[in-house]
């Protein structure tokens, strides 16, 4: 059985997002949410909020499901729509500033051992 939460819309670049979910991959959900919890990046914060939402999906999906043997089977970061902004510079110029957003999808499923 498979359970999954998408996070869309978030203010945060894809690049920073992509360091934390390739730690917890691959890990019991409770081992993962441990490790987020003590992360000082903000993108932590965002992640274990859609670990807790896949959890909450798989339990109201399948109420025989056991949490204790969930897996995150996978956390993918896609790159939403980028907010262009300019900012003022020297000598009347402008640069360009590009505010990224992602879109973090958690894959959990039962541990089969």
């Amino acid at each position: 059985m498979e359970a999954r939460a998408v996070a869309k819309y978030m203010r945060i670049s894809p690049q920073k997002v992509r360091k934390l979910a390739q730690v917890v991959k691959g890990k019991k959900v409770e081992a993962g949410l441990d490790i987020l919890k003590f992360m000082p990046q903000k993108a932590s914060g965002m992640v274990h909020k859609v670990i807790n939402s896949a959890v909450s999906n798989a339990t109201t999906k399948n109420d025989a499901v056991d949490v204790d043997d969930l897996i995150i089977k996978n956390v993918y970061v896609d790159q939403g729509p980028t907010l262009k902004r300019f900012r003022a510079r020297a000598r009347g110029r402008g640069t360009r500033i590009l505010k990224r957003t992602s879109h973090i999808t958690v894959i959990l499923s039962e541990d089969t051992v």
